[in-house]
C-alpha cells in the first residue's frame, strides 16, 4: 500500500550549493526516523514518506514539493539529518568492561603497531578495525559472563548489555595507539645514528609533552574547531552511522536492514579483496592503453599506475578498495564532500600537466632521473649517497658537499613539495577569507550560551571540561618539554623550542578548520622542518626535535578536536572524552617506548643496514631521519636564494594569494559557485601522483561522481541511511582483510606464499601489473 507523503509547502532549490561543508545557521532538528513518537501536530508538519515497506517522519522542511526528500545539501543536513541526535544521559559508561576492553585494545594497538614499525611490513590498526573488534568483545562479553542479578560481583562485571557510550569511549581511547608517536621515530634515529640514547624518564615525559600539548591547544579552541555546526568532520561520519546502526533502536525495522546492509557490504569486500590483493593483482590497475600497447615509456608515464612509482595512472580502472577507499591513496570518495574532491581532481589535472611537461622540457635534468622517484640524486642520475657529505655526528662537512655537489630530486618529488607549500599558505588564506566570520561568531555563541547546533544543546546535560584543565596541560607539557630538550641532548635550543610551539599554536586552528569542513589534511611537516632548518642551521638532530614540537602538535590538537567531535556526535560526556584519550595516550607511549628499546637493543645491525631482512627493517626511521638530514644539514644549500629549488620555500608565501581570485570572482559572480574551488587540496595534489600507486585515482573519481553528486542529489533518501554505512562497511572489511592478509601472504607470518603468474598475474620481471612497458 502506498502512502501518500503530507508536507508543509515549503521553498527549495534545485541546485545544490556544490561547497557542501560551508557554514550553516542551524535550525531545529530533523525528525529521526523509527526514534520518536509523534504528537498530532508534529505529524501535520511531517512528510510521511513509505520506502520499501519502512514508514519514516521527515520533516516538511526537508521534502521537495514533488513528495521526495530534499537532497543533502549543507553541513546542517550532514549533522542533523545524517547523524542521531537521540541521547540517554542516564546510560552507563565508566564500566569495568570498558576500562579493560578500553585498555587492552590500547596495548594491542600501540604494541601491534610499534613492532611493524621496524618490519618491512607496515600494519596499521585502523579505527574502523578497533571499532568492529571492540563491538564484537563487548557483545560477547555480555553473552557469556553471568548478568547483574546474579549477584553484586557480576554486576560489577557485567552490568548491563553493551553500551554505546561504552563502544565510543573504547574507541577513542585505542585509536590514540594506532600510530607510533612522532617522538618515538626521533629516538629511534637518536638512538640509531647519533649514538644518543635518553633514559626511560626523559623519554617518557618527552614523548608526554610532545603529545599533551596538542590536546591543550584543541581544548582552548573547541568553541570554534568542535562545537559549531560546519565542524563536520567528513571522515567522521561513517564511523558515528556505524555507532548508531550498532547501538540505536536494534529492533526497529528498518535499522535491522541498515545492520544487515552492513554486514553484507563488509563480508562481500572482506572475501572480494583476496582476489586483487594476491590472486589477480592486474585488477588493482586496468589500462586498455597499455594493454593496446606494450612497448612505449609515456604509455607507461601517463597510464601506468598499478605498481609503485609507475605512472600516473590516467584513465586505469581499480577494482580493489584498498587503493580505492579512505585506506588507500583516496580521501574517501563516499564520504568526503564533493566540492572537496571537484578541487582534488582538478588538482590532479594539473599535476598530470605538469609532471608530463617537466619531462618532456627536460625541466630541472628531468630527463636524468626517474619520472616518481623519492630519491636523492646526483646531476648525472645516480642515486646520491647523502652519508659521503657529513660527519660523523650527521652534521654538514661542507668540504665534502663541495666535492659531491648538491644533490637533486625527481622534478615529480620537487613538484610535490612545492605543492605542499603552496597547500599551507593557501590554508590560511582560505580559512581567513571563507572562515573568520563564522569562527569569531563560534566564540561570541559559546562566550554567550547561545551556541545553536543540535548536537552541542544535547551535550549541556553533562558538566563541560574547564578551560583551567586545557591550561594545566599546555603548562605541564611546556615544562617537560623544555626540561627534556636539555637532558635528552637534543641540541635544539630552548628559544628554538618556543618557537616552534608558537608555529603550531598558530597554524593549528586554519589547518584544523579545512580538515574539519573539508576532509583536507594540511600537512605542516616540511613547514616545520624548513624554519628548523633556518633557526638551526647545518644541525639535523635538532631539526629532528624541531619537526616533533612544530608538527607532531598541530596532529596531536587535531587529534583531540575530532574525538571530542566524535563525542559530540555520539553523546559522550567532555570530560570522558578528555579523560579515556589523555590515558590512551600515555599507556600507548610508553608501550611504544617499551618495544622500540627492545627491538634497536636486539635488531641494531639490522636495522642500520640499507635493506633490513624479511622479518626486521629500519626504513621507515632512515626515511625519517633522511629527511631531518636533507633538510637539517642541507637546507640553506638546497633551498637557499639561488638554488634550483628556492621556489619550494617561497611556495609558502605564493600560496597566501591563491585563494583571493577566487573569493574575489564569488563577489561578482555568486551563481558561479567560486565558493566551492577548495584551493588548499587544489594547491597540494599539483604533486599528488608522485608516489605510489595511481591506478586508483580515475576510479575514484567515478565513485565520487555516483556518491556525492548522483545519490546525494537524486537519491537523497537512499544517500542518507546507506551512502555512510557503504563506506564504513568497504573500509571495514578492506581494513579487517589487509591485517589477516599481511600475515598469512605478506611476510608478516615468516612465510611469504609466491602467486603463480598467470592472465591476471602478469611475469613482472617482463611488464608491469597492468602490462605497461617496465622502465626499471
Amino acid at each position: 500500500m502506498s502512502i501518500r507523503p503530507t508536507y508543509t509547502r515549503e521553498e527549495s532549490t534545485s541546485n545544490i550549493d556544490t561547497h557542501v561543508l560551508a557554514p550553516a545557521a542551524p535550525a531545529s532538528p530533523a525528525l529521526d526516523d523509527d526514534k520518536k513518537d509523534f504528537s498530532a501536530n508534529e505529524k501535520s508538519a511531517a512528510g510521511i514518506v513509505d520506502e520499501d515497506g519502512d514508514v519514516e517522519y521527515i520533516q516538511a522542511k526537508n521534502m521537495l514539493d514533488n513528495g521526495k526528500e530534499r537532497p543533502i545539501e549543507t553541513a546542517e543536513d550532514i549533522s542533523t539529518r545524517c547523524m542521531s541526535l537521540e541521547d540517554d544521559p542516564t546510560m552507563i559508561i565508566h564500566t569495568f568492561r570498558m576500562w579493560f576492553l578500553g585498555l587492552g585494545m590500547t596495548c594491542f594497538a600501540a604494541v601491534l603497531g610499534q613492532i611493524f614499525y621496524f618490519r618491512p611490513q607496515t600494519v596499521y590498526v585502523s579505527q574502523l578495525f578497533i571499532q568492529v573488534i571492540s563491538f564484537a568483545l563487548g557483545k560477547a562479553w555480555h553473552a557469556v559472563l553471568p548478568k547483574a542479578h546474579r549477584g553484586a560481583f557480576w554486576k560489577f562485571l557485567n552490568p548491563c548489555d553493551f553500551t554505546l557510550k561504552e563502544h565510543v569511549a573504547i574507541l577513542i581511547m585505542s585509536s590514540a595507539a594506532t600510530e607510533s608517536a612522532t617522538a618515538i621515530s626521533v629516538f629511534a634515529s637518536d638512538e640509531l645514528y647519533y649514538n644518543v640514547e635518553p633514559n626511560y624518564g626523559t623519554a617518557i615525559f618527552t614523548l608526554i609533552g610532545s603529545q599533551l600539548f596538542g590536546y591543550g591547544l584543541a581544548g582552548l579552541a573547541r568553541s570554534f574547531v568542535v562545537f559549531p555546526t560546519y565542524i563536520v568532520f567528513p571522515n567522521l561520519v561513517p564511523t558515528v552511522n556505524l555507532f548508531d546502526v550498532l547501538h540505536r533502536d536494534k529492533d526497529a525495522r528498518a535499522q535491522k536492514k541498515r545492520l544487515r546492509f552492513f554486514w553484507i557490504a563488509f563480508i562481500a569486500i572482506f572475501c572480494w579483496e583476496w582476489i586483487p590483493e594476491f590472486v589477480a593483482p592486474l585488477l588493482t590497475g586496468i589500462s586498455i592503453f597499455c594493454l593496446a600497447k606494450r612497448d612505449s615509456p609515456w604509455f607507461t608515464r601517463i597510464f601506468g599506475g598499478a605498481d609503485g612509482n609507475e605512472g600516473l595512472g590516467m584513465f586505469s580502472l581499480c577494482l580493489d578498495w584498498n587503493y580505492i577507499g579512505s585506506g588507500g591513496s583516496s580521501l574517501g570518495a563516499l564520504f568526503t564532500p564533493f566540492s572537496t574532491q571537484v578541487s582534488q581532481y582538478f588538482g590532479v589535472g594539473l599535476c598530470c600537466i605538469i609532471f608530463c611537461a617537466m619531462y618532456a622540457t627536460n625541466g630541472w635534468h628531468a630527463q636524468n632521473f626517474p619520472f616518481l622517484s623519492q630519491d636523492l640524486f646526483y646531476e648525472n642520475g645516480t642515486v646520491y649517497d647523502q652519508t659521503l657529505i657529513l660527519n660523523a655526528d650527521y652534521s654538514l662537512n661542507k668540504t665534502l658537499l663541495a666535492q659531491q655537489g648538491l644533490p637533486w630530486y625527481a622534478p615529480s618529488n620537487a613538484i610535490y613539495y612545492l605543492g605542499c607549500n603552496l597547500a599551507i599558505g593557501a590554508t590560511i588564506t582560505h580559512v581567513f577569507l571563507w572562515f573568520m566570520p563564522s569562527m569569531i561568531n563560534a566564540f561570541k555563541e559559546y562566550r554567550s550560551g547561545t551556541q545553536p547546533d543540535p548536537h552541542y544543546q544535547k551535550m549541556l546535560v553533562y558538566k563541560e571540561v574547564p578551560m583551567w584543565w586545557y591550561g594545566v596541560v599546555i603548562i605541564a607539557s611546556f615544562a617537560m618539554s623544555m626540561a627534556t630538550i636539555y637532558t635528552g641532548k637534543s641540541q635544539l635550543p630552548w628559544w628554538a623550542l618556543i618557537v616552534g610551539l608558537i608555529l603550531a599554536s598558530a597554524i593549528f586552528p586554519f589547518v584544523s578548520i579545512v580538515y574539519a569542513v573539508t576532509g583536507f589534511d594540511t600537512d605542516t611537516q616540511q613547514l616545520a622542518q624548513m624554519l628548523g632548518a633556518a633557526l638551526v642551521p647545518g644541525n639535523s638532530q635538532a631539526n629532528l626535535y624541531f619537526t616533533l614540537y612544530g608538527s607532531n602538535t598541530v596532529i596531536q590538537a587535531r587529534g583531540l578536536a575530532r574525538d571530542l567531535k566524535l563525542g559530540q556526535y555520539t553523546k559522550l560526556p567532555p570530560r570522558t572524552t578528555f579523560t579515556v584519550q589523555t590515558i590512551g595516550t600515555v599507556v600507548a607511549a610508553i608501550l611504544q617506548l617499551i618495544i622500540m628499546k627492545t627491538v634497536i637493543n636486539a635488531q641494531r645491525s639490522i636495522l642500520l643496514g640499507i635493506q633490513g631482512s624479511n622479518i626486521w627493517s629500519g626504513q621507515q626511521v632512515q626515511s625519517y631521519n633522511s629527511q631531518a638530514v636533507a633538510w637539517g644539514a642541507l637546507g640553506s644549500s638546497m633551498f637557499g636564494p639561488g638554488t634550483p629549488y628556492f621556489i619550494i620555500p617561497i611556495a609558502i608565501v605564493i600560496g597566501l594569494f591563491v585563494p583571493v581570485p577566487f573569493w574575489i570572482a564569488h563577489k561578482f559572480f555568486p551563481k558561479m559557485h567560486f565558493n566551492a574551488v577548495v584551493t588548499p587540496i587544489m594547491c597540494w595534489c599539483l604533486g599528488y601522483l608522485s608516489v605510489g600507486i595511481n591506478s586508483s585515482v580515475f576510479t575514484t573519481m567515478l565513485m565520487a561522481l555516483f556518491s556525492q553528486f548522483y545519490l546525494r542529489r537524486y537519491r537523497s533518501t537512499w544517500f542518507r541511511k546507506y551512502n555512510f554505512l557503504l563506506s564504513a562497511g568497504l573500509d571495514g572489511g578492506t581494513q579487517f582483510m589487509s591485517f589477516i592478509a599481511t600475515f598469512a601472504l605478506f611476510g608478516a607470518g615468516g612465510v611469504t606464499p609466491v602467486m603463480p603468474t598467470w592472465a591476471l598475474n602478469p611475469d613482472t620481471s617482463k611488464y608491469n601489473l597492468d602490462f605497461c612497458m617496465n622502465l626499471n
